[in-house]
């Protein structure tokens, strides 16, 4: 790859200090964006929470989804359709979901774009337009991936060249491509904070913002994914404020997922639980959603119905504790 001159200045800016790094947080860059409180589609605002999920029932169109959504009290939904359906189709899911005030959270198009093996990445690459355009056409908030793994075989999975000055850079040029191509009006393309793929901290994601510039990128924020040390553990709540006083205004949908640290073996073991479960701190993850309160907070990984509704009502309970209501 050609090294540009702007490349250059964005593999030294990693080399940085973390200080240094964390000033970027208030740079003009960031506050250019619109707040994620503004609803693609236009929808009306109002203070109640939106809180979403997978759901488990079959559905034959868009009024039978929408009252499947209402029955279980979600105001916000995954995409419930796919790239391949006509425009026709997709009109009639937006418009129900706008009717009944239910936001389309995002639209995932889970794949490795940066995959040492080209034929996945060119796939991986294509997928990532044609969901980005689904997104477009049915206004969701977003259409979110994980930025890939240098990993041959492990889509997802950690690997030694993931962290550094050279895929970041590859990151930064496949991202904006995608976002070329697509040239998206309505939606915005994120990349799911990662522990050991860029953006693996809040910081990191503050200098991709600053480096890929583009107006249609934006944030997806998983906090559970941040946690990577006891130390970051045992105080969760520091780390969801730093989210959201410095991304908050760009996050496009969040994730809902718990995690807990293993007390019985000598080396940090943490693991991924259903909300409720672990220790995230999520009276400080409400509360500082309640600052962005049309921004979606989508439960996911759950196996079936009732977990997703013991989540739920978790969820809605440290709401009600504080004074807050996801309807």
């Amino acid at each position: 790859m050609t090294v540009k001159k702007d490349s250059i200045s964005r593999r030294d800016f990693i080399k940085n200090s973390i200080a240094g790094t964390a000033a970027l947080a208030s740079t003009p860059v960031l506050a250019s964006y619109a707040s994620a409180a503004e609803s693609p589609t236009g929808q009306k605002k109002n203070h109640t929470l939106r809180l979403g999920g997978h759901i488990f029932e079959k559905f034959d169109g868009p009024d039978a989804w929408v009252r499947i959504l209402k029955r279980l009290g979600y105001r916000a939904a995954y995409c419930p359709l796919g790239p391949e359906e006509k425009d026709d189709v997709v009109n009639a899911y937006a418009r129900a979901a706008q009717k009944a005030d239910i936001v389309i959270a995002e639209v995932g198009a889970w794949s490795n774009p940066i995959s040492p093996d080209e034929k996945k990445r060119k796939q991986a690459i294509k997928k990532c337009r044609e969901h980005l355009a689904l997104a477009d056409r049915i206004g969701a908030n977003c259409c979110v991936n994980i930025s890939g793994s240098r990993h041959e075989k492990q889509w997802a999975g950690p690997h030694k060249d993931n962290l550094t000055p050279e895929t970041f850079e590859m990151i930064v040029e496949t991202t904006r491509k995608i976002i070329d191509d697509v040239k998206p009006t309505r939606t915005y393309f994120t990349l799911e904070t990662m522990p050991w793929s860029y953006p693996d901290s809040v910081d990191s994601y503050v200098h991709l913002i600053k480096a890929i510039e583009r107006e249609r990128f934006a944030v997806h924020l998983d906090p559970v994914n941040l946690v990577t040390s006891p130390q970051v553990y045992f105080k969760s709540g520091e780390l969801i404020r730093e989210c959201f006083d410095k991304l908050g205004p760009h996050i496009r949908s969040c994730h809902a997922k718990d995690i807990i640290l293993n007390e019985e073996i000598y080396t940090p073991h943490l693991t991924e639980l259903r909300p409720g479960l672990g220790k995230l701190d999520y009276t400080a993850y409400v509360r500082e959603l309640s600052r962005f309160p049309d921004t979606p907070l989508m439960m996911e990984h759950l196996p079936n119905a009732e977990e997703y509704h013991l989540a739920a009502e978790h969820i809605r309970s440290v709401a009600k504790s504080i004074g807050l209501s996801f309807g």
